[in-house]
């Protein structure tokens, strides 16, 4: 391709372009003819002339004036604000140097006709396309109608639809420009898209194929019903549809396109050499890209063009080296935490070492780069649950859990298990079995013991998980050197699991075993006022349930200084964090706070986390939740006394369940038997948050020691800032401990971008396959469930009215007292939110999570497991919510 000598200008072989200079379709054309693939020759218009264009013609002051106080969800005003900024890109005049930039490109491709594409910084994202939002223009003659083109290209960034997407999206305009790419214009005698990877189900060994005759334009503007093939790899098809294809676009003498009428619904627009190519260089530039491609592709003359390829942003990403056969079942460990953001890079490292320890239970040994368990896709962490589904109880055990835990994708795995997907399950094998009952048999005792003294066994855990934590304490301060920590965080990271599990489940099992046979002696009456999920209000032990109240106490404390009232009546959260800080807050609120903080400021948004701040470094949540207590000012909505009242709902329900089976068959055995369940489940149950909290106490004390040497890398210079120490790996720390010479920091910014990518994605899949298939879907909507209906998993009984208030992220709540609570999914960090909250509403989640179990304790009407509620439900929408049946019933829009 001939080099043109122009800063203006770069050719699409050439090896300078990246995504700020030749936008988005420009890099990957780029790459793809680099790579040699049949790309038509052509150069990109590189965005630094977009960057020339609005400087020369003021355009900063035009956009920056209809963009000011735009309402983003009136479709008028944005329709009036990409007008105006249309008008004057249209208005402007090219300068000397970007006029003669264009003649030369003209020249340089023979001055024959052109495509003239548009191709933005904006990147696609992980659930945000930008796919289409910008103009192309085909068959475009000459130096002034490419001219035309290129400014009405670059004005294409700002109409009223892509405005309004980057709004909605968060997406800051200050970093948007505009490449446009310039090429041989192909006179396709057919064209389409190909993915490679079916955009509906995932699966990463189907290719979907769309075709027409003509110019794809008839195709991507929907004017015409196109061939649709279902290829494999090979491109075998799978299954066809020929479309009317009614509509042919064509190349028109002197420039433009025409529309025309066809017969064509008989003729197939591809043969099986073509699809058989097509596919092939489908699958080859995925492997290029490392991602599933959307492709268009044009042929004319029986030479195939690529002309554009973008992942598929509707995917979600597989394990890296995962072969989709065979088939393998990944669990979403975010979904059953509450918490669907990405992980940093040193947090699933420290996971991924717990579950070394799980492993070594049953007798596997894996290292932290080997475990099976626990994989990564999309900066989260997914529990391959294959080994346990290929036996019937395995598959009992997986789905008596899910139903408790995360019913969602419990619904899913049933559709799988249903569908014929899966192997048929296998008999356990006498190996498995043997030593299933080795592992158990020494549990038993403690199983025993529990039973008969269960304040002993509880207190004796709570005894034991201290020392614990006292012990590692010990050894963290006895760590002299950053090797020495990292190799503390191997080896006790993989020894909690191995720890805790034996500790805690023969004693909470027991809470458990008991509330089941409450609730199957309820069952037995067939009495439908008896609710054994009333016996769960008010439970003792609850380590979030108690720091809930004792946060309410803050709040008391608060309201009793006059001094310290008056200004978190007035003063904005973060304010007031700055002064907690400082210890500048007045004495009583400060005194307060610092107790509180003491045991509880380890916890935080996504604690789990171990790279994610903590309450101890930024109190702002908190600040806003004890704001919302000192709103509440009627006695009876106390939640000390909302709790007392939970707790006495709870006795009278088990009481209520005595007496009717007293008056059943055997109902002196049964009613005793009931009063002896109800007392070790109410002893018991409260143990749910004891184990994660004691790892997040844990986390809290490796994360400060690993922000002293985070400091002393920031001041050696190899990194940014302390908490850079987050976004490295284990082994990669391991280097930088040792001394290794690395561009440090590119590779935490390359980690931390990474991140920041995975964030904006909207949708995290409750199951994964290894095929690609992925299931996002919740509770199914029962058959009575019309519209102005929604429904899910009822986890808190109870009815209640109130106005939505849906919340994504808890530092940035503005809950009132009495509205309804609707969030993707909750971590102990959002419990604070409860004690003002008249309901929940979750898009995650199952009876025994932590959303759950506090919303019951507080008596909180609350159902989960609800698909999309937050895309669903809108601020100040008027709900009732029914915790018992599991609706939610929408009274106004």
């Amino acid at each position: 391709m001939k080099t043109i000598d122009s800063p203006y200008i770069l050719s699409l072989d050439s090896d300078n372009a990246d995504l700020p200079s030749a936008g988005g379709k420009g890099l990957n054309l780029c790459l793809l003819t680099r790579a040699g693939f049949p790309v038509p020759p052509g150069y990109i218009l590189s965005t630094a002339a977009y960057d020339d264009y609005m400087r020369s013609n003021q355009l900063d002051e035009v956009i920056a004036s209809a963009l000011q106080d735009l309402a983003v969800e009136d479709a008028n005003a944005l329709e009036e604000a990409s007008q105006t900024i249309r008008a004057g890109f249209a208005a402007g005049q090219l300068s000397t140097e970007l006029s003669q930039a264009i003649v030369e490109i003209d020249e340089a491709l023979d001055r024959a006709p052109a495509a003239v594409r548009s191709s933005a910084t904006a990147e696609d994202l992980p659930g945000h396309s930008f796919a289409g939002q910008q103009d192309t223009f085909l068959n475009v003659v000459g130096e002034d109608a490419i001219a035309t083109a290129v400014i009405k290209c670059w004005s294409s960034l700002w109409t009223a639809r892509a405005i309004g997407y980057r709004a909605r999206s968060g997406l800051d305009r200050g970093q948007l420009s505009l490449a446009v790419i310039i090429q041989h214009m192909v006179p396709s005698d057919s064209s389409g898209v190909l993915f490679t990877a079916n955009p509906l189900t995932g699966k990463r060994d189907e290719l979907v194929i769309d075709a027409v005759f003509g110019l794809g334009e008839a195709l991507v503007s929907g004017q015409v019903e196109p061939d649709h093939y279902l290829v494999d790899p090979e491109g075998t098809i799978l299954h066809q549809t020929l479309g009317s294809k009614s509509v042919l676009i064509r190349s028109a003498d002197g420039g433009g396109t025409q529309t025309l009428a066809q017969e064509a619904a008989s003729r197939q627009v591809l043969s099986e050499k073509q699809l058989s190519e097509l596919a092939g260089l489908g699958i080859s530039a995925a492997e290029l890209f490392g991602s599933p491609q959307d492709i268009e592709w044009a042929i004319r003359d029986e030479r195939l063009w690529l002309l554009q390829s973008r992942p598929i942003t509707t995917l979600y990403p597989l394990p890296e080296g995962l072969a989709p056969e065979p088939l393998r079942v990944l669990l979403s460990f975010g979904a059953v935490q509450g918490m669907l953001d990405p992980i940093t890079p040193l947090g699933r490292d420290a996971l991924r070492s717990v579950f070394v320890g799980g492993a070594e239970l049953f007798g596997y040994h894996f290292t932290l780069e080997t475990v099976p368990t626990l994989l990564e896709a999309g900066e989260r962490l997914w529990v391959d649950a294959s080994g346990i589904l290929k036996t019937g109880l395995g598959r009992r055990i997986m789905k008596g859990a899910l139903d408790y835990v995360e019913p969602g994708a419990g619904q899913g795995l049933a559709e799988l298990l249903q569908d014929g997907s899966f192997p048929a399950p296998l008999r356990v094998r006498p190996a498995i079995f043997r030593y299933l009952v080795k592992t158990v048999l020494p549990l038993l005792p403690r199983v025993f013991r529990t039973l008969c003294h269960p304040d002993a066994q509880r207190n004796r855990l709570l005894e034991q998980m201290e020392s614990w934590l006292g012990k590692l304490q010990a050894q963290i301060q006895a760590a002299e050197t950053p090797a020495q920590l990292l190799a503390l965080i191997r080896r006790t990271a993989s020894d909690a699991f191995y720890f805790l599990l034996p500790q805690f489940v023969p004693r909470f099992a027991v809470g458990m075993a008991t509330y089941n046979l409450l609730t199957k002696l309820a069952a037995s009456l067939q009495d439908e006022s008896i609710d054994t999920r009333m016996m769960m209000r008010g439970l003792p032990g609850n380590v979030t349930t108690e720091m809930d109240l004792d946060l309410w106490g803050v709040s008391q404390d608060i309201r009793e200084d006059q001094v310290s009232y008056a200004l978190f009546k007035t003063a904005a959260p973060q304010e007031l964090a700055g002064e907690y800080l400082s210890g500048r807050l007045p004495a009583a609120a400060q005194e307060a706070l610092a107790r509180f903080m003491e045991r509880y400021g380890v916890r935080g948004l996504g604690e789990i986390d171990l790279g994610r701040p903590r309450w101890q470094d930024d109190p702002t949540p908190l600040l806003q939740a004890l704001q919302s207590y000192l709103q509440i000012d009627d006695p009876a909505l106390a939640p000390d006394a909302v709790f007392e009242r939970g707790q006495v709902a709870a006795k009278a329900e088990i009481e209520h369940l005595v007496q009717a089976l007293r008056k059943s068959r055997g109902g002196w055995l049964k009613s005793r038997l009931a009063r002896w369940a109800a007392l070790r489940m109410r002893v018991l149950v409260g143990l749910r948050e004891t184990p994660k909290f004691t790892i997040i106490r844990f986390f809290a004390m490796l994360r400060q020691a690993l922000l002293s040497y985070g400091e002393r890398w920031t001041a050696q210079g190899s990194l940014e800032r302390p908490d850079d120490v987050f976004f490295l790996r284990l082994s990669e720390l391991d280097a930088l401990a040792a001394g290794e010479s690395r561009d440090w920091k590119g590779l935490v910014q390359a980690h931390r971008q990474s991140s920041e990518r995975e964030s904006q994605r909207v949708q995290i899949p409750r199951l994964l396959l290894s095929d690609g298939r992925a299931y996002y879907g919740g509770i199914p909507s029962p058959a009575e469930s019309g519209g102005g209906q929604l429904s899910g998993s009822p986890v808190s009984p109870g009815v209640v009215e109130g106005r939505v208030r849906v919340v994504l992220d808890p530092r940035q709540a503005e809950l009132q007292p009495g509205e309804i609570l609707v969030c993707p999914g909750t971590d102990p960090s959002w419990t604070p939110l409860f004690l003002a909250a008249g309901g929940l509403l979750m898009e995650v989640g199952g009876m025994m999570t932590h959303g759950a179990v506090v919303a019951r304790e507080y008596g909180i009407p609350a159902v989960v497991g609800i698909h999309q509620v937050t895309s669903q439900l809108q601020t100040g929408q008027l709900v009732r919510v029914d915790g018992s049946t599991g609706l939610v019933t929408v009274l106004d829009d």
